[in-house]
């Protein structure tokens, strides 16, 4: 699929304007302060219904205004998607400030479920806060595989929203004092949506390991990278999903004591991690605690190639690429070869920023330079 036309009403600072967009992609250019970012997040809504920045909804409302809306018509040739013929799709995403009152739409009709509408757009952000993926605490890990296994996996998102509602109910019978029975009542929805959540996160790392750290070595020149799954729960040996649960069940009955005294679910995918590391003399070291700069950036970037790739095999389409000014911070030599990289895998949409054209590396000759001042598009 690619983006062919986006409509935009009262997002951020950017103008209430129509635009329609090439096949290939377009590099938008301007200074600071003047949109860049706040058009390819307004893009990017539309594939999650959320800012990718994590701002809340009602900081992405214009000053002065009272809602937002986006609305992006989407086309797809044949073959895309499994589908035999040309397809179009349009994804429209509102939010009205007073009632804070999300409302989604495809193609006029509101989904049973905002779930039901995720993952349309097929688009990939790359950001220069993308370094926070390292070096940042568990939760941007699991934040990460979250909406990569959301958008892309079957089923993760309903167990996900389970798990996360029964932890709570649980967790409030700890709060409480509640006696074993009370609590132990919860144990069997949690284990059963936790283990497809665990699983489902072992099979993505299990699957794209080896891709990760062949994109890391690329990246950097020379040096493997490494990523690993660390759960919450010992798992052993354990790979499938009924002996997840098992190592799940026992690692519970193991917890009652702590549990009662620290007043909180202590195992479980909510302790997940990705344990991102880089070869050096011989040992692995903790990219979170020992990489440089420079390495926690190819380790971001390395994450979001995969999941690029992630997009491509599940929905069988090449993602729309956006980039917001990423060469910004690299030394040249890993500019030099993610834009290789990149030129090899990447030959769907691209939608790039920077703030002079002559920071345009990517696709320099085929795509079109379009300004952007105060919020305004000039194509």
């Amino acid at each position: 699929m690619r983006l062919n036309e986006l409509r935009i009403r009262h997002f951020r600072n950017l103008a209430d304007q129509e635009l329609s967009l090439p096949a290939e992609g377009v590099a938008f250019v301007g200074e600071n302060a003047q949109g860049k970012t706040n058009l390819l997040e307004a893009i990017y809504y539309l594939e999650t219904f959320r800012s990718f920045r994590a701002a809340r909804d009602e900081r992405l409302v214009s000053f002065g205004q009272g809602f937002f809306r986006v609305v992006g018509t989407l086309v797809g040739d044949a073959g895309e998607g499994g589908e035999g013929s040309r397809s179009q799709v349009e994804v429209a995403a509102a939010f009205e400030a007073k009632g804070k009152r999300k409302k989604i739409t495809l193609d006029g009709q509101e989904p049973q479920r905002l779930g039901d509408g995720l993952g349309r757009v097929g688009a990939v952000i790359f950001s220069p806060a993308d370094v926070a993926l390292v070096s940042d605490g568990p939760g941007a890990r699991r934040r990460f595989l979250d909406i990569v296994l959301s958008l892309n996996a079957p089923g993760y998102l309903t167990a996900l929203q389970r798990f996360r509602q029964v932890l709570s109910q649980r967790n409030a019978a700890l709060r409480d004092g509640g006696g074993s029975g009370t609590v132990e009542a919860w144990d069997l929805g949690l284990v059963e949506s936790g283990a497809l959540v665990m699983e489902e996160r072992l099979r993505w790392v299990e699957r794209w390991g080896g891709k990760f750290s062949s994109y890391y070595r690329r990246i950097s020149g020379a040096r493997a990278g490494c990523v690993q799954y660390q759960p919450g729960v010992k798992l052993g040996s354990a790979g499938g999903r009924e002996e997840i649960a098992g190592a799940f069940r026992e690692a519970l009955r193991e917890s009652r004591e702590r549990e009662r005294r620290v007043g909180s679910t202590v195992v479980g995918p909510q302790r997940d991690d990705l344990l991102l590391t880089v070869t050096e003399g011989g040992e692995a070291r903790d990219l979170r605690e020992y990489g440089s700069g420079g390495q926690k950036r190819t380790a971001s970037l390395a994450l979001r190639l995969v999941e690029a790739a992630t997009i491509r095999e599940a929905r069988r389409q090449e993602p729309i690429v956006l980039m917001d000014d990423v060469f910004a911070e690299l030394d040249p030599g890993r500019s030099e070869r993610v834009m290789a990289l990149m030129e090899e895998e990447e030959s769907g949409q691209v939608l790039l920023t920077a703030p002079k054209e002559s920071d345009i590396r990517l696709r320099r000759d085929a795509l079109p330079r379009w300004r952007i001042r105060g919020g305004v598009v000039e194509s």
